[in-house]
């Protein structure tokens, strides 16, 4: 074997690892988050878990991904540490899904059927279709086309390898070496070490399945190394948890846990079988498709025996991992976890979720602040500027989150939600801001011991009625990312705006009339103006959607289309809420 064998092998792995990473990203990008979603949603059961984890594996090509993502759900509270075992189960079995692909490039016989299912043979046809694909201008194309590609340059690179190894079949240190790892713990040992490196058991099986080309790798050998590399995967598991919450750290440890029991008890129960009825293959050469077959049969067997055991697998990591003396409990969950930026779909899903939370937090500063419009309570004043300092802190951290995440692949669609998001944030920020500014107008009232007179109070019930609901639209629509309710929000805005003018109108009217005091003129003025920036804010929110999702940036367009009276859908919602939201005619 000469050193050009050496840069061979090390080039087909380079290529390998490169095509399996491209093609796993561009897959979960065609996959939008979906699965990811109903990952996090459809786990209350263990094999409700198993069968999320297994597909979202099979499509993503990873359980490092997928349990990395586990912990970083897990950390950020979206489940719970008993529904991360069903998860991390499935995604061992999803795992099993590359090594049946590569296996294909053990595939033997001379007709035309079997030679198209040679990857030398169809891969060229597919990364001529696949670079057709990636050059047009759909974005779903370019997608499809990417996962072809990717899919061509691994299996380039799994032929790049077994061709390097081809020399080694003549080796007689080589055929040496893996006699020596017919020793399980050497097998073990040397599988858990090449998967630890490269992080990636899909790939550490390729390896072996490529080494398995040379005709000197035998089942005795070939079974401690897979056992070896299921232990392996989980050193990304493990590192990832570093720093994170004790249930994530925990989730890591199950991961571990599972395969580490697993291996015991399936070497013990094969070389126990092997020692009463010997197994002749243990003996003989194994190919690709036999290292499939391993790797399969280990996952599925190991997993039927240790799911009912899910619960005994959370407390072995609960006693790893416990309790601090003293602690009160879990520390507080981590909201956008940075370990879900690998995932962008997921970490759009999760920055969405949270930016619901802000919104409900500055709606509820809102409605405190009407609140104390009417009614003084110091607790009130104290809490909305908790949740003023709260919605800030959000801001902060989303913005940051945000930006990053708008630096990663992602497909169009999320990256307008992420556009969005940036947009939305502030708007909601500032509306708990005027919440804070209501509440310190009442303050100063409340202070001075004046009041606004009844018939303005009365009107403003109206306003704040209208204002809720205005508010109550955005946020819903928002949450379910509903843009025809969005539609909706506009017509309401100008139906608010329509009755601050009424407002001012009908306080000058009374201060003319010696109704009013001046002394108030100016607080009556700022609540006016605080509840016409709330509409004002739930409008940008409401476009920024419409817009952003159809690939303009242009807001303004929108909105003066709208004044325009040219759609009818406009003016009959607008005519539905300014009958609903109709102040009483003043009393003569």
């Amino acid at each position: 074997m000469s050193i050009f064998n050496v840069t061979a092998l090390l080039g087909g792995l380079a290529l390998f690892l490169f095509g399996m990473d491209v093609m796993g990203k561009a897959l979960e990008r065609q996959a939008g988050g979906k699965l990811q979603t109903l990952l996090a949603k459809l786990t209350d059961h263990p094999v409700k878990g198993l069968i999320m984890g297994l597909l979202v594996t099979a499509v993503i090509q990873s359980s490092s991904a997928t349990t990395v993502m586990v912990v970083g759900f897990v950390n950020s509270g979206i489940i719970q540490l008993h529904q991360a075992a069903g998860i991390i189960m499935g995604s061992n079995i999803g795992t099993t899904v590359t090594a049946w692909i590569l296996s294909l490039t053990g595939v033997q016989g001379d007709s035309l059927l079997i030679q198209l299912c040679k990857p030398a043979n169809f891969s060229p046809i597919l990364a001529v279709i696949g670079v057709v694909l990636y050059m047009g201008r759909s974005e779903k194309r370019k997608g499809i086309g990417t996962i072809m590609l990717g899919f061509t340059v691994l299996m380039t690179g799994m032929e790049a390898m077994s061709g390097a190894m081809e020399p080694l079949a003549d080796q007689p240190w080589f055929t040496e070496l893996f006699l020596k790892f017919s020793n399980p713990v050497l097998g073990v040992l040397a599988g858990a070490v090449l998967t630890g490196i490269i992080q990636s058991s899909s790939a550490s099986v390729g390896i072996l399945q490529a080494l398995s080309a040379t005709g000197s790798v035998t089942m005795g050998a070939a079974l401690p190394i897979i056992m070896g590399q299921n232990i392996g995967t989980c050193v990304t598991a493990i590192i990832s948890s570093v720093g994170a919450t004790k249930n994530a750290r925990r989730a890591a440890m199950i991961h571990l846990y599972f395969n580490i029991i697993g291996v015991i008890l399936f070497l013990t129960a094969t070389y126990t079988l092997n020692w009463i009825w010997p197994i002749p293959a243990m003996d003989e050469p194994i190919m690709a498709v036999g290292i499939a077959s391993i790797h399969t049969l280990f996952n599925v067997s190991v997993t039927l025996v240790l799911l009912p055991f899910s619960r005994g697998l959370e407390k072995l990591a609960i006693l790893t991992v416990p309790e601090e003396k003293g602690s009160q409990g879990e520390e507080e969950v981590q909201l956008l976890d940075p370990r879900l930026l690998n995932s962008p779909a997921v970490a759009v899903s999760q920055a969405h979720i949270t930016t619901v939370d802000m919104a409900n937090l500055a709606r509820s500063a809102l409605q405190k602040g009407m609140s104390v419009t009417h009614q003084w309570d110091e607790s009130l004043f104290d809490r909305i500027a908790r949740e003023e300092d709260a919605v800030d802190r959000y801001e902060d951290l989303l913005g940051s989150y945000l930006i990053q995440l708008s630096t990663r692949a992602m497909n169009l669609q999320d990256s307008r939600r992420v556009n969005t998001l940036l947009h939305c944030i502030s708007d909601f920020e500032r509306i708990s801001d005027h919440a804070y500014s209501l509440a310190q107008t009442a303050q100063e009232m409340h202070q001075s011991g004046v009041t606004f007179s009844e018939p303005a109070m009365e009107e403003l019930k109206v306003l704040e009625n209208a204002v809720q609901d205005l508010l109550d639209k955005t946020i819903h629509s928002f949450e379910e990312w509903d843009l025809a309710a969005a539609h909706k929000v506009e017509p309401l805005q100008q139906v608010v705006d329509g009755l601050i003018r009424q407002l001012k109108e009908r306080h000058i009217a009374r201060l003319q009339g010696g109704e009013c005091s001046q002394a108030n003129s100016y607080r009556f003025g700022n609540v006016l103006n605080n509840y016409q920036r709330v509409a004002g804010h739930c409008s940008n929110v409401a476009v920024d959607m419409i817009e952003v999702s159809a690939g303009s940036f242009d807001t303004h367009e929108y909105l003066d289309k709208l004044r325009e009276g040219s759609d009818p859908n406009f003016d009959r919602r607008y005519s539905r809420y300014a009958d609903r939201y109709a102040i009483p005619e003043e009393q003569e």
